[in-house]
């Protein structure tokens, strides 16, 4: 495949295998329920809270840090679909100072490994949700929130699958040729 980038096309790398652009989706739908809870919160639904400990989450401060929380990591999650997109391999022209130029790989493969290690730091406690104390909410809100939680223990395991299988399709030539014309190791 190349894609038209002003003057010379680029020759972009083999195309992502299928399960690369399903998991790279997949990251957007396992951050999306619990930023559907915080924008339930923002929008002053309780949302398993007690009356008393919800009054908290009613500031315009604490308002606009959950939806901006819940806006931000969609957005950190939809980012991971450019590594399987074109957009992944050549800015879109629409982007100011850069647009039509290409990426290097290493400056989205960095940064996303960097992301999913941190993720994954992040999110390692999640099935473990229902052992610690939740006493600022109701019984039922501590279930219902822990399995809007539950997802994310993917993100960063699926942006690392992801990142991998980019950083494969975009290595040089040389190296390629190199992996590929490596003889087998000997017992």
């Amino acid at each position: 495949m190349s894609i038209q980038t002003g003057d010379s096309p680029v020759i972009s790398a083999a195309a992502p295998p299928r399960w690369a652009v399903w998991a790279a989706h997949l990251t957007t739908w396992v951050v999306l329920p619990s930023g559907l809870w915080r924008i339930a919160l923002v929008l002053g639904y309780p949302a398993g809270y007690t009356d008393v400990d919800f009054e908290s989450f009613q500031t315009m401060g604490a308002k606009v840090w959950m939806l901006s929380l819940s806006v931000l990591c969609e957005f950190a999650a939809f980012l991971t679909i450019g590594l399987v997109r074109p957009w992944g391999e050549v800015v879109p022209r629409w982007i100011p100072l850069i647009g039509g130029r290409r990426v290097h790989p290493m400056a989205a493969v960095v940064p996303a490994a960097v992301g999913a290690a941190a993720l994954t730091l992040l999110w390692a406690f999640v099935p473990w949700w229902w052992t610690f104390p939740h006493d600022d909410m109701t019984h039922t809100g501590n279930l219902v929130v822990g399995i809007l939680y539950q997802p994310l223990f993917l993100w960063g395991p699926l942006l690392a699958a992801v990142t991998i299988s980019y950083h494969r399709r975009h290595r040089t030539p040389r190296r390629q040729a190199g992996i590929a014309g490596r003889a087998p190791a000997q017992r």
